[in-house]
């Protein structure tokens, strides 16, 4: 296949091989099976990729806006032209169905590319004018970005966070998760032949001693994390031994609230998609779903008639629609889940249950009766389990929403516009919903508040997190001293 990569590292433009480094498994989840094995970055490797990346910082940050989007607008271009062949591989790193990978993953990842590539060029300063005299800003780059990603969106996280940082021109570390290595050395290696040079975009593998021992580098200026809360605090912690510039895109537990007067089939759409895609390993799902009670029963049996539609199998077949989880591990720890739902009282309502099939599949789950204090309505599962609560209105739904440590995204449906904006307001959430549910463009930031994060990614807002400025006062007179 045109798109397996050849190595386990690509440093300075071209892959590297280094088999002394710990052996990673590549586990394809549909069957289990170790499909490729790459090797972990040796102190050798991760000095390799460093040097590299400093060393082309400033030929790099030279080019003209202008240029260096061209570059990302190619490199776009490449991947919506292989699209195909990147969504086999997507989904051999994941598992995800390839009939969601298709249209997701790679086709993400180039919309980022472009629209950063197309926003290059109007990286400016400003002028101040300050009567004769005058203060002129530069907007800089911060100078070597290490990216640190998770494995449900490998490609596309590798070009949310490349991205906007070559835009600006910083070059970039990216280490990818341990559990899905392989498309991120894709991004590099297009990035590379659609013209950046040698050393500006370079992937290593390996466990999180490889990720620490990029992070405290004297020579790294900024950390971008996607991950959990946990790893998120080590790696702010980390990164500020050295005042490095962080972003953080952590975890969630966000709330879905859906009122009496929602359109209950695009309710039930909106819940879907925020708990079930991707089989629920999305940090951004709606995963507390706050049903009014007046439609409560309603809601619940749409629910089940529509979850009948769900098609498990092979996920390169493209009439599949739901994959396995990512590992044997992650299945673990949400069937773990599954059983203090029930322990603690909660009406299972489908689902719970490993299908007879090889692989980490695991049925679409759905809880009702959840109360507020139970395990699966306060900790992220990061898997196909919805826990539905009631709520009787609309302040006692904003209150039990925002009662939590995390705070990355919430959603509302109703046909009441008024409230859908009080609602939105009231969220205590980063990125927030309005009759429709995980929607992340490009174009739209995204990003949490409380626990679930800092900085923003995408929009003209990653801007902001991958740049800084520098400001000039320029005297045109005379000028006096006291001596």
């Amino acid at each position: 296949m045109k798109t397996q990569p050849t190595a386990s590292h690509f440093i300075d433009g071209q892959y590297v091989e280094d088999t002394s480094g710990e052996e990673i498994p590549v586990i394809y989840p549909a069957t289990g099976e170790v499909i490729a094995t790459v090797y972990s970055a040796t102190p050798a490797i991760v000095e390799q990729a460093l040097a590299a990346a400093h060393a082309a910082e400033k030929e790099w940050a030279a080019m003209t806006g202008t240029e260096r989007g061209r570059i990302l607008r190619r490199a776009a271009q490449i991947m919506r032209e292989r699209n195909h062949d990147l969504s086999v591989l997507e989904t051999y790193d994941t598992g995800k169905p390839y009939q969601e990978t298709s249209v997701v993953d790679a086709t993400s990842g180039a919309d980022s590319l472009e629209y950063f590539g197309g926003l290059a060029a109007a990286i400016t300063g400003e002028h101040i004018q300050l009567g004769e005299d005058f203060v002129y800003t530069r907007r800089e780059p911060l100078g070597l970005c290490v990216g640190i990603g998770a494995w449900n969106y490998p490609t596309q996280i590798a070009c949310w966070k490349g991205a906007p940082a070559l835009a600006c021109g910083n070059t970039m570390v990216f280490k990818p998760s341990e559990t899905t290595p392989l498309c991120a050395l894709k991004v590099a290696e297009i990035l590379h032949e659609a013209g950046a040079p040698a050393g500006v975009y370079n992937v290593i593998q390996g466990y999180g001693p490889v990720g620490a021992s990029l992070i405290t580098d004297s020579r790294v200026d900024k950390v971008s994390l996607t991950g959990s809360v946990p790893t998120g605090k080590k790696v702010y912690a980390a990164a500020a031994e050295g005042i490095r510039h962080v972003t953080m895109e952590l975890g969630g537990k966000s709330p879905l609230v859906i009122f009496d007067d929602a359109d209950i089939e695009n309710a039930v759409s909106g819940a879907i998609l925020g708990n079930f895609y991707s089989s629920g390993q999305v940090c951004s799902n709606g995963t507390r779903v706050f049903v009014q009670k007046g439609i409560k029963e309603a809601f619940l049996t749409r629910l089940a008639e529509r979850l009948q539609g769900v098609k498990l199998g092979d996920p390169q077949d493209p009439e599949v629609n739901f994959g396995p989880m990512v590992s044997e591990k992650q299945l673990g720890i949400v069937e773990g889940y599954i059983a203090k739902g029930i322990a603690e009282g909660a009406r299972l309502v489908c689902g719970g249950k490993r299908p007879d099939m090889a692989g980490f599949f695991l049925e679409p789950t759905v809880f009702a009766d959840v109360t507020d204090d139970m395990t699966i309505a306060r900790e992220e599962i990061f898997g196909p389990v919805m826990s539905v609560l009631d709520f009787d209105t609309e302040e006692e739904a904003l209150a039990r929403a925002n009662d939590t440590e995390f705070g990355l995204s919430a959603g509302v449906f109703t046909r009441d516009l008024s409230r859908a904006h009080r609602m939105a307001a009231g969220f205590e959430a980063g990125t927030c919903y309005i009759n429709t549910y995980n929607d992340a463009p490009v174009e739209a930031p995204f990003g949490g508040s409380k626990q679930s994060g800092v900085g923003r990614e995408n929009s003209k807002a990653a801007i902001e997190h991958y740049s800084q400025i520098k400001g000039v006062y320029v005297r045109t007179g005379d000028l006096e001293a006291p001596f």
